[in-house]
């Protein structure tokens, strides 16, 4: 654990770890900190706010679960289960969503390999739609990672060739689940009608 600083009265610690006087600091420099710093408060409480609903909900909804069981005298194995209940009158649903954390190994190296060589076979005449759909499902985001879900999508591409058949067992050998994640999302309904909106709990949605 490190050590704890003692900051001497008049002055300040900058982000270097270095002690500066604080008479030394820009005005600037000090409105900047106090509205990153009430902000960053203001973010972690939110965040713990969230962190204590999830819990509190993912409880919840457990015993609802085992109260129906124990009415019907069954036993619920295990945890997992989509689960979506709603208020007596219909305005509100909560969703317990459970998802699989999916990853790929070294194996995909080789089902793009292959895949690519089908493209270069097929170039001549073949759907531009395809290749579009391949550059895309192999297109890393900004932390150098594939998206899960568009390489996934390439599997119900129908295609009866051999070598894509290859290309795709090699696909389903590099899947890698890497335990479930679980998801709370609340809903409202709008009006009388049958649709439902999220309530963002995300900062980024709202």
């Amino acid at each position: 654990m490190a050590e704890q600083i003692v900051i001497p009265a008049g002055f300040v610690q900058n982000a270097a770890g270095h002690l500066v006087p604080e008479h030394q600091v820009r005005e600037h420099d000090k409105l900047r900190d106090q509205v990153a710093g009430d902000l960053a408060k203001q973010a972690v409480a939110i965040s713990e706010s969230l962190t204590a609903f999830k819990a509190k909900a993912l409880g919840d909804i457990a015993d609802l679960i085992a109260i129906s069981a124990e009415k019907y005298q069954v036993k619920v194995g295990g945890k997992k289960g989509n689960v979506s209940i709603t208020t007596y009158d219909g305005r509100f649903k909560i969703e317990r969503a459970m998802a699989e954390r999916i990853t790929f190994t070294e194996e995909i190296l080789a089902a793009k390999e292959l895949i690519d060589q089908c493209i270069r076979k097929w170039s001549e005449g073949a759907d531009q739609h395809l290749r579009i759909l391949v550059d895309r499902a192999f297109r890393a985001n900004r932390q150098g990672q594939i998206k899960t879900g568009d390489v996934l999508s390439l599997l119900r591409v129908e295609i009866d060739a051999p070598d894509w058949q290859r290309a795709m067992e090699a696909l389903k050998d590099s899947i890698q689940v890497n335990g479930t994640a679980v998801y709370i999302r609340v809903y409202q309904r709008v009006g009388n009608t049958d649709r439902y909106d999220p309530i963002n709990l995300n900062i980024a949605a709202v």
